[in-house]
């Protein structure tokens, strides 16, 4: 098989920001993970970054990962799978079964929909919590000033650990500031991860804490619809 070029050569240019934002903000890159977001593409896309040492992956929708990832996973121990999209709670069956890591815990029913899973299947993926910062109706997540309030909920309400915040700045917006607010929520509350940046902002996010950044269309070029 054959490496796509884009995608190699994405990452490698992706791989190499992270190093240059971080050394900037006098930060370790080890402690920032990148995400392949994979969403729409197949394994022939996702193999040669896995054969260049790409671990971590994002997926959006709970169908398309249940049918593209067992066999990569099979074939390839050790991988990291991230669900990054909005999640309905009647997928939280199968998310739990499939993913490492699930970014987008923003609601009641979702939490009660995880906490039963996570005790039916021993599994506990990582859990992030997301942040709505710009308040926007159109998209999902918790706005900040409810944000403690959740937190405090999912762990004694659920028993849930959120072990950090994901946020989506608006796309109209300067990121910045939706990162630093993001960051300074997840300080007062003690969470350590923060999943933020995506193609064209991570560098921003790393000076404020980035743990995780998203990274789609910078690795693999223009998505398929």
């Amino acid at each position: 098989m054959n490496a796509p070029a884009t995608s190699i050569t994405g990452i490698d240019a992706v791989r190499a920001e992270i190093a240059r934002a971080c050394r900037d903000a006098g930060r370790d890159p080890s402690g920032v993970t990148l995400i392949a977001v994979s969403k729409t593409f197949g394994a022939e896309a996702i193999e040669p970054l896995i054969a260049a040492g790409q671990r971590a992956f994002g997926e959006n929708r709970v169908q398309e990962a249940k049918a593209k990832w067992p066999p990569l996973q099979a074939r390839h121990p050790g991988l990291e799978l991230h669900m990054i999209g909005p999640l309905q709670s009647n997928k939280a069956k199968e998310a739990v079964a499939l993913f490492d890591a699930i970014h987008s815990v923003d609601r009641p029913s979702l939490c009660e929909a995880l906490a039963k899973e996570n005790a039916r299947q021993g599994r506990k993926p990582l859990l992030f919590a997301e942040i709505n910062t710009g308040g926007e109706a159109q998209k999902a997540g918790v706005l900040p000033q409810d944000a403690d309030a959740f937190i405090v909920r999912c762990r004694d309400g659920y028993g849930l650990s959120i072990a950090g915040l994901m946020c989506i700045p608006p796309a109209d917006e300067a990121p910045a500031p939706h990162f630093a607010l993001t960051a300074k929520i997840a300080a007062r509350n003690g969470l350590k991860l923060l999943s933020m940046g995506m193609s064209a902002d991570f560098p921003v996010a790393i000076p404020f804490g980035a743990t995780h950044v998203r990274v789609g269309s910078a690795i693999f070029g223009s998505r398929h619809t």
